[in-house]
């Protein structure tokens, strides 16, 4: 047995088989976290919808109000003065054809991309190679955009996407390791508030029916549902 697998059974030790409070679980997964370097705090939300139906998927974005801890590269596909403006802001590359070109081309250094409704058009040559990594620009994620500047600045600052997956479940980190408990406490917050306020009309039955938290490497911690609404 690996030295990591040893850490982990004596973490899952300290998980007790019992729902905790959000607070309570957020100690929790810091102090059993054990990898040497700075990991993810993550959800896991299992939701009462049919993903296979469009009117019963979940999905959105939402600005973390006390940041994600990760470094977004962003790019901007756009023209004009809206390229200066994109860059001004902190895009790390803004284009049009030409950074289309470079896409098409095998170039994927980047996390977000952002576009101009001009140019979607011209993206679209692109989608294959984007939709697939969940990174074509949507209005409905504010990726699509005339604001170039406020949407480069959002992304920059811990703007994170989620969505249900084929079973039903939102994975989505929320923050590192690292961070003080009450700015994890922050976006949890931040995040729940969001998924509820998602629910499609739909959706019959429990919408919330479970929720895990862990660390990249750590054992999962489940939540009391009733107190997670009632922290939201």
């Amino acid at each position: 047995m690996s030295n990591a697998s040893k850490k982990y059974l004596v973490a899952v030790k300290q998980v007790q088989p019992k729902l905790y409070s959000p607070v309570e679980a957020i100690a929790l997964i810091k102090k059993v976290a054990y990898a040497k370097f700075d990991e993810s705090i993550d959800l896991a939300f299992k939701l009462g919808v049919d993903p296979r139906h469009a009117d019963q998927m979940v999905r959105g974005a939402l600005v973390m109000p006390a940041g994600t801890g990760k470094k977004v590269r962003v790019i901007v596909i756009s023209s004009g003065d809206k390229i200066k403006e994109a860059l001004d802001a902190g895009a790390d590359e803004a284009g049009a054809d030409d950074l289309i070109t470079k896409i098409a081309g095998g170039w994927l250094d980047f996390d977000r991309v952002i576009a101009t409704p001009e140019m979607m058009a011209k993206a679209g040559k692109i989608a294959r190679i984007l939709g697939p990594r969940g990174l074509m620009p949507n209005p409905k994620l504010g990726t699509v955009v005339t604001d170039v500047a406020k949407a480069v600045k959002e992304q920059k600052s811990g703007k994170v996407e989620y969505r249900t997956d084929k079973t039903g479940i939102v994975h989505v980190a929320i923050g590192k390791k690292s961070f003080p408990e009450d700015k994890i406490l922050e976006n949890f917050k931040a995040m729940i508030t969001a998924i509820l306020r998602a629910k499609p009309s739909a959706s019959k039955g429990t919408y919330l029916q479970s929720l895990t938290i862990s660390t990249t490497m750590g054992p999962g911690v489940k939540l009391d549902t009733l107190e997670v609404i009632n922290l939201a």
